[in-house]
């Protein structure tokens, strides 16, 4: 057997190797949408999914006793999906919140400020969503963990994952979604958090009520 058969026989199951994967990843994918992504991010309190038809909104009110649809895609009057939610929510006397941001670009510290506040106000239990579920309902949540349940970092985080169909890829446009949370960790009390401040430097408690209001 030559090298260079060798090396073509090697290129060959590395290639089937990578087919597989990418089969089970978007077979995987496919389920999430199936399932409207709906995941728990504190139970009892707040919730994270895709877009949602009529009925699996109508299903998750009564199972998980949502008062609050926040809605990431932003006001959206005369497209079906935002004009059937809304007559859904109000069907159920759910409340309805828009917040449009993009998956897209960062979010300045301003606008997740503005993001922030609107969720710890919100009647709970709430339910956030966006399109896919993945990107911007990922940022929220960390979000919410980070700076209103004063979670610890990694759990933080970990609501910007591939469990959830978000890809942490800097090459890719939605990538944006862990820059602005990395940028917003000095004010949410992640970095420098475990080092003593210096004389007149403000406290990682003090960034975070700033953030917050």
């Amino acid at each position: 057997m030559t090298v260079h058969f060798k090396l073509r026989l090697l290129i060959r199951r590395v290639g089937i190797g990578l087919l597989g994967v990418l089969a089970m990843g978007g077979a995987y994918l496919g389920a999430l949408q199936l399932t409207g992504n709906f995941n728990t991010v504190v139970a009892g309190e707040f919730y994270r999914s895709g877009q949602l038809s009529p009925a699996q909104i109508a299903d998750y009110v009564q199972t998980y006793g949502i008062k609050t649809i926040i809605n990431l895609r932003g006001d959206n009057t005369g497209r079906a999906w935002y004009d059937a939610e809304l007559v859904e929510a109000n069907r159920l006397n759910v409340a309805h919140l828009n917040f449009g941001i993009s998956a897209r670009r960062e979010l300045t510290a301003t606008k997740a400020a503005e993001l922030i506040a609107l969720m710890k106000d919100a009647k709970k239990p709430i339910l956030i969503h966006c399109q896919a579920g993945a990107d911007r309902s990922g940022l929220a949540s960390a979000l919410y963990l980070a700076a209103i349940k004063n979670s610890a970092e990694a759990e933080a985080e970990a609501q910007l994952s591939i469990r959830y169909g978000h890809f942490s890829l800097p090459f890719i446009a939605e990538y944006a979604m862990d820059r602005t949370l990395k940028a917003l960790e000095p004010s949410i009390g992640y970095s420098r958090s475990q080092s003593t401040p210096e004389a007149g430097e403000e406290t990682a408690s003090t960034r975070k009520k700033k953030l917050k209001h």
